[in-house]
């Protein structure tokens, strides 16, 4: 058995939009983000940077945005890190920090990063649907653009993120913007024309010559979004949609100058867990 974290994966023949149930979307994604995250590295690597907490292609830096709040001495958990360029962001501001991924590739790669570095990230290979966490373990939870539309369940990720989580204590994560579903992902004027049911919620899925699935992702509504958030228990404090800066020019995918300026590309959720943390003093007037 091939044990290098960087194996290869068949060829992409077609792409479509079927089903693609828990265990067929988490091998595909492994597989992908395994052979995948050399190459993601060496052409985002740079817009990522390797210690800044980029939120989005939209170019929101957590730096100014704040959606975490405080940082310092809290038990930070990302989910989906990729290669921890937020993690070692908030390692560097104080933070307790634990990265996961379900790539065991995105995670060399991240180690690779931090050979040399005088403090590392911890890392933790793990489904992002059954973290390995105790209840109640971390003070924040975090993910831009990670797991959250890789898994078929995505309420029981709201749920798992739910469980590990203090009372008191936020999770912010950022996925595609919803409404992106309904266009073609391509960044010229072609992407701006609706060719799809905002409402068909069947997976996209890039399959290999044989049907087997090489890479889904999973679409849900802004609504179905806030269902899973209030199901786990959850509060929903904000929805962010980043506008596009004048000053970006850079394309990624199907996002662009062109779209980014007339139409969401991202959607960032502010929620929180309710609750007084542990040890906290009630004031009443």
């Amino acid at each position: 058995m091939d044990s290098s974290p960087h194996p290869a994966r068949p060829p992409v023949a077609g792409v479509t939009r079927r089903t693609a149930d828990a265990g067929e979307s988490e091998r595909a994604n492994r597989s992908w983000w395994d052979a995948e995250a050399p190459a993601y590295y060496a052409e985002h690597g740079t817009f990522l940077g390797d210690d800044r907490f980029i939120w989005c292609p939209e170019r929101l830096d957590e730096e100014q945005a704040r959606l975490l709040g405080e940082l310092r001495s809290r038990r930070v958990l990302e989910i989906g890190a990729g290669a921890a360029q937020c993690s070692r962001w908030l390692l560097a501001r104080g933070a307790q920090v634990v990265a996961t991924d379900l790539s065991m590739g995105m995670l060399a790669q991240a180690a690779a990063i931090d050979h040399d570095r005088p403090s590392a990230v911890p890392l933790v290979q793990c489904d992002a649907v059954e973290l390995p966490f105790a209840d109640a373990a971390f003070d924040l939870a975090c993910s831009a653009y990670g797991a959250v539309p890789f898994v078929a369940d995505s309420a029981a990720l709201m749920r798992e993120v739910a469980r590990v989580l203090r009372p008191g204590g936020r999770w912010v994560f950022s996925v595609t913007h919803p409404v992106r579903w309904a266009l073609p992902d391509d960044p010229g004027p072609e992407g701006l024309v609706v060719r799809a049911s905002y409402f068909d919620r069947t997976p996209y899925v890039e399959q290999a010559q044989d049907g087997t699935a090489v890479y889904v992702e999973h679409h849900r509504t802004l609504g179905d979004r806030v269902r899973e958030i209030a199901a786990a228990g959850l509060v929903l404090d904000d929805v962010v949609e980043p506008e596009w800066p004048d000053d970006h020019r850079g394309v990624w995918g199907g996002w662009s100058p062109t779209r980014g300026r007339l139409v969401p590309g991202t959607a960032i959720f502010c929620c929180r867990r309710p609750g007084d943390p542990p040890g906290a003093v009630s004031r009443s007037r």
